[in-house]
């Protein structure tokens, strides 16, 4: 006899609506996924709560989890600007910390998770970039960074005031 949990309940449970969303939504986890892996020197890894995990190196850029959720960890600064903004939740088990979350349940929820992960990924790459003002000014650009993200993120670019201070906070 199979027995079925996580992702497979909705096959279980005999709704062709719950199955087909289900493989929606394993589709976008996929495509996010593939996507985040081609960015230079990420890795992908399963995650201890389940999921996948995306490295920086040694650095955590984000998760997945299987239902969709898409959690994130920024500094305190970036964290408060995204939620201030509307743009992702506060964390479901460490509100108080820099994580947040984003629930992925549509094509549309699949941009917006990338464009999350990779302004984590930006504070990452910007720390070893052999040009990290012309990458920030690139990335500023791709990702349409309003002006006080761009503030925010100027901060992890080598060299400009803050920078010191942001490293400590996010080993």
């Amino acid at each position: 006899m199979l027995k079925y949990t996580g992702m497979n309940q909705a096959f279980a449970s005999g709704h062709p609506k719950k199955e087909a969303g289900v493989l929606a939504m394993n589709n976008l986890l996929k495509k996010l996924e593939h996507e985040v892996s081609t960015w230079p020197r990420v890795s992908v890894h399963p995650h201890r709560f389940g999921g996948r995990e995306f490295l920086f190196d040694k650095a955590e850029v984000g998760h997945v989890h299987t239902g969709g959720i898409v959690d994130i960890p920024f500094t305190r600064p970036v964290h408060d600007a995204l939620l201030a903004d509307g743009l992702a939740e506060q964390h479901r088990w460490v509100p108080n910390s820099g994580w947040v979350t984003f629930h992925v349940r549509k094509q549309e929820d699949l941009s917006h998770a990338l464009w999350l992960m990779r302004l984590s990924y930006v504070r990452y790459a910007l720390k070893g970039a052999s040009d990290p003002r012309g990458m920030l000014e690139r990335e500023s650009e791709a990702l349409q960074l309003p002006p006080h993200f761009r503030s925010l993120m100027e901060k992890f670019v080598p060299g400009t005031a803050n920078h010191a201070a942001i490293d400590t906070l996010s080993a």
